[in-house]
């Protein structure tokens, strides 16, 4: 290894007296930093209860875009005066402790290396790293209490000594693509929760039952009734009382009665479960699932379709993890039950909308690199450069499996190449599942009518809450089905996508488009809402270097471009060698 490299790794030199670091000090890309300057601050002391970290890689993610745009009207930092109180954003990073504080001197030493998990809970409020929370787009930085001690333990996570920077960093964005698809909805009404029962038209209660839901095992606190009657009600009514369940019976609700009750019943933070009896009408849909709580279920039980399309907040799907159910069968518990979760059916079908964005990149590829993944495999996006991106990326392997993949821009292609992919990829009988990985909500409607029996559709892409599209929800319960969404990953998602990487099974550095120093943070920030680069861009804060695109690296370093794979993928080999030539050492 090359002194300046081994030198750097033990930690065996001055730390400086300063660090730079990039803020936001108000709203747009362009007002990031000072001048399109990161900040010369003191260098960071410890106090007892924290540590000091070296940030040596940091990804840069569109929501850190979002951010930097929004400013202080972003929900994560809603409010915050950002001049007096400036926030430093990154969340995709790789760092090494480099001095540690007094009381945790047996917990942590200099040199160990650490992934932060990005969604912090402390003391039950959420604290994200790289919002509230000082992020990364630094060169060191105070790692304090909130994600040392926080409501899940430590939120730093160890990485091995020989796993490259980069390498570690994109766990982060890859444990997001990770666990899309491991989603997990209830199966039954919310123990504990407030559920809702209305019957809203053509309905025979005498006919319906629910086999569980609310027994002994799981059974919500709050049961309410509207026009809910017959046997059904009966039986409702004899579990609430043996179950010392609060059994409330209202008349027909509508938009006047609807919004008080849910404020008397749940304090306005929303139905746990919304039960519709019978085939509801579009503007009912509307109005009961604005009324769901986070993380709340719409289940219709009906046996025909209804009569048009429904707005539906999309973006509360994502966001808020609400979900839509149903049955056409005479049992309730019905609805819950699911074949399976987000989970991309094995051997089956997959359709990627807006496939190749560097997210869209992430999600084709572990398709393509699952034992369990799909047989089939349909790519649509309607940028060229990146189409080819991917098709680089995952063509060759995808054959060698034996799976059948077709790329298509529908923009230049058109909608009947599109159609004959489907019919071709699906004989007729539609996707087993379908992610949506575009930021825009026209496709869903097509996607959903395109789902086969037993189909999921993930809303992966962050669509705003409040974005509503017109769609016809009978599938749900004519057709079982499903549309999930997840914002985030949890520390168990990052803990197994770190193994998956350090252990060879996914290569987080092909991910890797653009590279820079902490100089060229800025400019990274811009590219990346501009959408310069076909995959991801990696800061490596601890040297300088004008941003640039992997191949390029060829006239700009070659001795870097020579490490690389196949002239165009990221290395550890390539890391090093930009490390050794780039790093300046006190």
């Amino acid at each position: 290894m090359d002194d300046v490299l081994r030198r750097y790794k033990q930690l065996d030199y001055r730390l400086p007296a300063t660090t730079l670091a990039w803020h936001m000090y108000e709203a747009g890309v362009e007002n990031f930093g000072r001048d399109g300057k990161p900040t010369d601050l003191p260098f960071p002391v410890a106090r007892r209860d924290e540590v000091v970290a070296r940030v040596d890689a940091i990804g840069i993610c569109f929501s850190d875009v979002k951010l930097i745009t929004q400013g202080s009207a972003h929900p994560r930092v809603f409010g915050r005066d950002l001049k007096a109180n400036p926030v430093t954003p990154g969340h995709e990073v790789s760092i090494t402790i480099v001095s540690v504080g007094e009381d945790l001197k047996d917990k942590f030493r200099p040199g160990e290396r650490y992934t932060v998990q990005a969604d912090v809970y402390y003391k039950g409020v959420n604290l994200a790293y790289g919002y509230a929370l000082t992020g990364g787009m630094t060169q060191y930085e105070v790692i304090g209490e909130e994600i040392l001690r926080g409501d899940a333990g430590c939120y730093l996570l160890p990485v091995k000594s020989e796993t490259g920077y980069a390498e570690a960093a994109l766990t982060e964005p890859w444990a997001c693509v990770v666990g899309a698809y491991r989603i997990q909805h209830r199966e039954t009404l919310k123990d504990g929760g407030v559920a809702l029962f209305v019957e809203v038209g053509d309905c025979n209660c005498d006919e319906l039952t629910l086999s569980r839901g609310i027994d002994r095992a799981s059974h919500p606190a709050k049961v309410i009734l509207s026009g809910v009657c017959g046997r059904l009600r009966d039986s409702l009514a004899s579990a609430a009382k043996e179950l010392g369940i609060e059994l409330i019976e209202t008349g027909p609700l509508n938009e006047a009665t609807l919004t008080p009750l849910a404020q008397e019943r749940t304090g306005d933070r929303g139905f746990d479960d919304i039960v519709l009896l019978g085939v509801p009408s579009p503007e009912q849909i509307e109005m009961y699932s604005a009324k769901l709580a986070k993380g709340g279920t719409l289940a219709v039980i009906a046996q025909a379709g209804m009569s048009g399309e429904a707005q539906i907040d999309v973006g509360r799907v994502h966001y808020d993890g609400i979900s839509f159910v149903g049955t056409s069968s005479r049992d309730i518990a019905d609805a819950y039950k699911r074949a399976r979760m987000s989970e991309m059916k094995k051997g089956g079908s997959a359709w990627f909308v807006g496939a190749a964005g560097p997210m869209g990149q992430m999600h084709v590829q572990l398709a393509v690199e699952s034992e369990d993944g799909p047989g089939r495999i349909l790519a649509t996006d309607i940028d060229n450069v990146r189409m080819q991106a991917l098709r680089d990326l995952v063509e060759e392997k995808a054959r060698r499996r034996g799976i059948d993949i077709r790329f298509i821009n529908p923009k230049e292609e058109g909608q009947e190449a599109v159609d004959r992919a489907i019919s071709e990829l699906t004989e007729g009988r539609g996707f087993d599942d379908v992610v949506l990985l575009a930021p825009i909500p026209f496709p869903i409607p097509e996607v959903i009518a395109n789902l086969a029996e037993g189909g999921v559709l993930n809303i992966f892409a962050g669509l705003a809450r409040g974005t509503r599209i017109g769609i016809d929800l009978s599938p749900f319960w004519t057709r079982n089905v499903r549309m999930v969404g997840s914002s985030g990953s949890s520390i168990g998602d990052l803990r197994d996508t770190l193994s998956r990487a350090e252990s060879g099974r996914l290569s987080t550095n092909l991910s890797v488009a653009a590279i820079g120093g902490i100089d060229a943070l800025g400019d990274g920030v811009k590219g990346v809402k501009e959408n310069r680069f076909t995959a991801k861009t990696v800061i490596f804060p601890q040297i300088e270097l004008p941003l640039t695109a992997v191949p390029d690296l060829k006239n700009v370093l070659p001795n870097v471009y020579a490490r690389l794979q196949d002239g165009r993928y990221w290395t550890k080999e390539a890391e090093e060698e930009l490390l050794r030539t780039k790093l300046e050492l006190d």
